[in-house]
């Protein structure tokens, strides 16, 4: 991939940390100008920091994915300072806390549909936008091996990764004729700071989940990044509507 990028403009949500750091990282090395983009603007700033004395070109925005007015601010933003849109990653995700569907709360059930649901699909709206009026570009959104399988007890997070899936085929259907592809990435259990707090604050569950890994170990963020830039290269140009899997395994036992 090194080079293929060049001269193009990739935005990543979810940019702070994780798989949307390692995901940035990758697009930059590629030679793309990367909009990395955070609910929390000092782990933002700081990435981006990393990035431009690196010496990559880098824009770092805060937003929050829920809120669809910061995220038509946000591509205005890239836009206006890049000129042009060519792959987005709609990574960012929540979990919430596990809990059978009897005693869980609709506060949490509603955040996680919000963030991980409606905020790739505000997302998409206003990237589509521009892909559409340039006739090109590649999406790729943040689904899970969650929305794939069923989790006793994450039955918000299961459902918001579920309808991401869904999202994007559907939207893969439709922008298909104008030149822009796009797909879901699938992670699953990875070395990232949400899943040493998943495993922290509900150690007996996580330990269910890594056990039945087929490949003995969580993956790694740089892993999942590589496959969201296959998603958005060349090599996957016949590639439209697909969710990708990359979880060592989990979903084929």
């Amino acid at each position: 991939m090194k080079g293929y990028f060049e001269g193009k403009v990739a935005l990543v949500t979810g940019a702070g940390m994780g798989i949307g750091l390692a995901t940035a990282k990758a697009f930059a090395d590629a030679g793309a100008a990367v909009v990395l983009a955070d609910v929390n603007a000092e782990a933002v700033r700081a990435a981006t920091e990393r990035l431009v004395t690196a010496g990559h070109k880098a824009l770092g925005i805060r937003c929050d994915v829920a809120d669809e007015r910061q995220v038509a601010a946000m591509v205005e933003q890239a836009i206006s300072t890049f000129g042009r849109l060519d792959a987005a990653f709609n990574n960012a995700g929540i979990h919430v806390p596990v809990a059978e569907t009897a005693d869980a709360l609709g506060e949490d059930f509603d955040r996680a549909i919000a963030i991980n649901l409606r905020g790739v699909w505000s997302c998409m709206k206003y990237e589509l936008r521009q892909m559409r009026t340039q006739g090109s570009g590649a999406i790729v959104n943040c689904s899970s091996q969650s929305g794939l399988v069923g989790t006793a007890g994450l039955g918000a997070y299961t459902a918001s990764k579920h309808a991401v899936v869904g999202l994007t085929k559907s939207a893969a259907l439709e922008y298909a004729p104008k030149g822009i592809r796009i797909n879901a990435v699938c992670p699953g259990s990875t070395d990232t700071l949400m899943v040493q707090q998943a495993l922290a604050s509900e150690p007996e569950t996580m330990k269910a989940v890594m056990k039945e890994i087929p490949l003995g170990r969580l993956g790694r963020a740089e892993e999942i990044a590589s496959a969201v830039l296959w998603l958005c290269g060349p090599g996957a140009g016949f590639a439209l509507g697909q969710a990708l899997v990359v979880d060592g395994g989990y979903t084929v036992r």
